[in-house]
């Protein structure tokens, strides 16, 4: 299924987030926002670390999906992106330089 929706820059989409956009027909949506948007969104959920954190996130990423919004809510970035060099807070905060 997640071979018919188009990934981000670095990230794949992953299939439990594939079967929302599908389930909530998010479709035409989710492939019209930029490949950076869609990585945010990819990097946001696959950062969770419990299994619960992380279903609240797709809940949440299909609604902000739904409302228009191009980027999750409080989300520094994707630090795992060769193009851009990650801000001194990712750096910090979620490389674990501090």
């Amino acid at each position: 299924m997640s071979g018919q929706i188009s990934g981000g820059l670095v990230h794949e989409v992953p299939a439990d987030l594939a079967e929302a956009i599908v389930e909530k027909n998010l479709m035409s949506i989710w492939e019209s926002i930029s490949a950076i948007a869609r990585n945010e969104f990819i990097c946001w959920i696959e950062d969770a670390k419990q299994t619960k954190t992380r279903l609240k996130r797709i809940v949440r990423a299909t609604e902000s999906i739904q409302a228009g919004k191009k980027r999750p809510c409080c989300w520094p970035g994707c630090s795992h992106r060769s193009d851009k060099k990650p801000s001194k807070w990712q750096r910090d905060v979620l490389m674990g330089k501090k």
